[in-house]
Formats: C-alpha cells, structure tokens, sequence
C-alpha cells in the first residue's frame, strides 16, 4: 500500500509514529568526498554462481530463485560515498480494491521537529494508569535528514543488545541504545551502490518501502527496500543487506538482490514484511502490474545468507483464486522464548479487504514449508492455487475503511485525516513458543460504529501448538478503554519469554496506551 509525497512523488503507505514527526525545514548535507567510493578492497562480488541472473520454474512454484550476490562490504557506513536518493516514482496508492483519488496529504510544517516532539510526548505521558513512563526517548530520523520530503515517513526499527536501528523512506541511521547517533542517515542508493548496475538496486533506483529487523538467534541485521526504474515497468526487485556481524556500522555487510517474480518481470511487489525463523527468513509481498495479481511470498536462505555465500530463494505466487479476498499475508517472527520445534512450518495470518462495512468473522492462515536441498519439497497452502491451510473464526469485526478512503482518522488543528491501514493484520505478527505451548500474537485496526468511527485496536492469541492452524482464538478483543472515544489505530504488539505482552498504538487525541503486562490465557486490562 502507498502514499503521496507532500513535496515530490512518493510511494509510502501511512504507517507507524505518523503522530511523532512533525518535520523540520533545512539543507541537505553533501557527504560524498574523494576517496570514499569503495574499492575493489572493500567491496567485492563474490563469483560463480551466487552472482548468476536469477531463474524461474512452474507458474505454481515452487519457484528457485538465484539471488544476485553476494557482495562483501567491509567498508565503515561512516565512509560510504553519498548517492543522493531517486526521484519516487509513483503517485498513487496500491490496494487489494481500487478506491478514488485519495486526499492530498498536507505540507511539511516548519517548527522544530524536537520541541513539537517534546510537547506530544508530554501530552502522551499525561497521566495514565498501571503505566509506567518510559525510561528513554529520543528523536529519529527527521524531515530534513529523511532527504525524500515524504508524508508520513513510513518508519520503521529494530532493536538490538546494543543498537537502535530505524529506516524511514529512502534512509536508514544507527543509534546506540542512549540515543546517540553512529552512522547516517545512510541512503539505500548509497548503501547497495556495491551491488553495481546489473540491477536496479545498486543503480541508484531505490525506491524504499524499508524494512529493518534484528536476527538475535544469529547477532545480525537484515535491511531491506525495493528498487525498480519505473511503474509499470519490467524490472523490479527487494535488495537485502545482512550484517557480518552484530555491529551494523562497522562490521561489514553481505549484499543481494532478489527479482519480485522472473516468471512474471512487470509484477512489483509492494508492501515488502519479513519475518525470522529458524530455517529462513520469510518475505511477502503484494503484487501489482498494474492492477493487483496477487501476493509473492519467498524462503530465503537464512543459513547461507549470514555466512556470506551464495544463496537461492524458494517462492510461490498466490494468484487471485488463492488470496480470494484478502492481501498483505504476514509472515510470524520468533524473537523471544524456545525457538519453534525443529521442522516447524512458517505460519502466515491475513484478513479479508473485500467490500467496506462488511462484518467478517475470519483470519485466514497459511502454512510454509521449504526445503532448500528438495525444492519440489517445498509447499505452501493447499492445493495448486495455494489456498488457506486453516479458517480461524474470530469475533465479528468492521474494517476501517470505507468506499472512498482509508484516510478516516482525526487530526489536532487540520481536516487532513489519517490512513488507518484498516485491511490488514498489522506488523509483527509474533510467535511464541512456551513451554511447548505455541501461540501466534497478532494486532490489527477495526471500527466501531462504521463509518463514523472511532477505530479501536483488535488483538489475538492464537494457540497453534503441533503446527495446526485453530478454529478459534485463545484470546481476543476490541480495546477502546470502555469507549472513551478516542481513535486508535496501526498497533503493534509484543511478548516477552516470560508471556507478557503489550500493544502499543497511534491514539488520537494524542495519549498512548499500553496493555498491562499479563500472562498467556489470561485476559488483560489495556491502558
């Protein structure tokens, strides 16, 4: 899904912290010097068959796909040349159902980006019960330093033992876990510029749609954006950096480039989510040509991709009779707790974003098996169309989003709404393995009184111990603080090894919540 640009075509979906960035008025830096660009000493192509072009088999996959690379990068991000970002291409946005011209998002305003991020904090931290005030915050990336003069910024993080990274449009920069700066902001043009010219992503035609996380079984980072020339088009791709080791500035970094589909050169895949497991790291995306045609999901090789070598791709292409209704599968992350039970499948989660103001009833899920020694092993969904493996009848929920918009949330002091990404399970979808009980956490946005609103935040816990998709949730519910009124939407959640979870939220007015902690199997009281 994407979004307009307030002052250049853009190609972003409203998403997380829109609330936190006012942005700042300022110059670009120019950072590139002589004696920068790296040398055949800092970044090589590995040769042989890691840097052949990639391939494709049956239309139903499973689809073995080459990845362009590896290229080592032993080159400081403090030292990179400068490559100042592409012009954004696009000026729509993509959905599983076209709607109407969506509303021009307003210009950058001009006051600091600090103080007005210090006074919605203080707004935020009023006092809220059972909540405890954070111990840190810090600004990130802001309008000037984000060099693509995009609204919202599409922000997205992760966290480290000893790193905060954040991606926002068509950069990324490292913090330390004080705040403080170590590397960028890094544009995607300057950082895959190794990979050279054979694609689009080392040919200054990044594009964004970033995606960061920390691989903790491993100590690594995996960044990712996609790249393409022009839309419609024939050549597009999702370039991926792995770090060589835990330290994302100047511990080097192995560099690939993977087509969307090769059987099928003009689909774009938009709305790129990754996931880590054990055997893999789990990429979806939606595919449009224009139109929408469908969703891409990959295995990429994990174990080949740390180490550094060569690596092949498992994908299918789950056509229109395979996603029926629904788009943007999220793939599940293990991040905390036991790792899954060796030979554990991928689980994927979507929902329905068919006819606005329909009352649904379903979360539909999918299971992923690769085997990266046995391609034809490898099997995803039921059956040729790569249908749902499992129905999970969930408690009635609305959408937020109506005929005409997305855009239907409130704003302080402008009649410019906000989209609510209210057709999707939202980013991350969390599993969590405890004490051999295996459970799927997931978050998205739903309406009340539709279309008037407000939004509220729906959560689940599944329970899919054994690798079976549930009939039912274990726990679920609409939180809107007994109908206070307020907006709340875009969440996210999260679980610690010991159980405890939290859902965090863009609210409006602006006042964040937060679930008490609580342990699995019992229902919490959200603040």
């Amino acid at each position: 899904m994407k979004k307009k640009s307030s002052s250049q075509s853009a190609f972003f979906n409203l998403r997380v912290l829109i609330g936190l960035f006012v942005f700042l008025t300022g110059v670009f830096i120019a950072l590139g010097a002589a004696g920068l660009f790296l040398g055949p000493s800092k970044a090589q192509a590995q040769p042989g068959s890691g840097s052949a072009a990639p391939t494709a088999n049956s239309p139903n996959g499973p689809d073995v796909v080459r990845l362009v690379g590896p290229v080592v990068v032993n080159t400081d991000l403090r030292d990179l040349p400068y490559i100042p970002p592409a012009p954004q291409i696009l000026q729509r946005r993509l959905t599983r159902y076209p709607l109407p011209e969506m509303q021009e998002p307003v210009k950058s305003v001009t006051t600091s980006g600090f103080a007005q991020f210090q006074a919605l904090i203080k707004e935020i931290l009023r006092p809220v019960p059972e909540m405890p005030p954070p111990l840190l915050t810090f600004d990130g990336v802001d309008a000037a330093n984000s060099q693509c003069g995009c609204l919202p910024p599409d922000t997205n993080g992760d966290v480290g033992p000893n790193h905060y990274v954040q991606s926002v449009n068509v950069v990324f920069q490292v913090f330390d876990k004080n705040g403080n700066t170590l590397s960028g902001p890094t544009t995607f043009d300057s950082f895959f510029l190794p990979l050279g010219n054979s694609t689009p992503c080392g040919n200054n035609q990044n594009q964004g749609d970033p995606f960061v996380f920390y691989d903790q079984i491993a100590d690594r980072w995996v960044i990712t954006d996609f790249a393409f020339p022009s839309f419609p088009g024939n050549s597009f791709w999702e370039c991926i950096g792995v770090s060589q080791t835990g330290d994302p500035v100047a511990g080097g970094w192995f560099l690939y480039a993977l087509q969307v589909d090769p059987a099928n050169p003009t689909f774009l895949g938009d709305y790129p989510k990754l996931a880590l497991w054990p055997d893999a790291y789990y990429l979806s995306m939606n595919l449009f040509s224009p139109a929408f045609s469908g969703v891409r999901v990959y295995a990429l090789d994990r174990a080949s991709m740390i180490s550094g070598g060569p690596t092949n791709a498992v994908g299918f292409t789950i056509g229109l009779a395979g996603v029926a209704d629904s788009y943007s599968l999220q793939p599940a992350g293990f991040r905390t707790g036991n790792p899954p039970p060796a030979g554990r499948q991928e689980f994927f989660l979507a929902v329905d974003a068919q006819f606005p103001g329909i009352t649904q009833t379903q979360v539909h899920g999918w299971l992923f098996h690769v085997d990266f020694v046995n391609s034809a092993n490898s099997t995803f969904g039921v059956g040729p169309d790569h249908t749902p493996n499992g129905e999970i009848t969930v408690n009635p929920f609305v959408e937020a989003w109506t005929n005409t918009t997305y855009n239907l949330v409130p704003q302080l002091g402008t009649t410019q709404k906000l989209d609510t990404l209210g057709d999707k399970i939202m980013t991350p979808l969390l599993y969590q393995n405890r004490n051999g009980t295996e459970s799927l956490w997931a978050d998205q946005t739903v309406m009340l009184n539709y279309p008037n609103g407000p939004t509220v935040v729906r959560w689940y816990q599944f329970d899919v111990t054994g690798g079976i998709i549930p009939a039912t949730p274990v726990q679920q519910q609409d939180w809107s603080n007994g109908n206070d009124g307020l907006w709340r939407w875009m969440p996210s959640i999260a679980v610690d090894q010991n159980g405890n979870t939290a859902i965090s939220a863009i609210p409006h007015p602006a006042r964040a919540y937060m679930p008490r902690s609580v342990m699995p199997d019992v229902s919490p009281a959200i603040h």
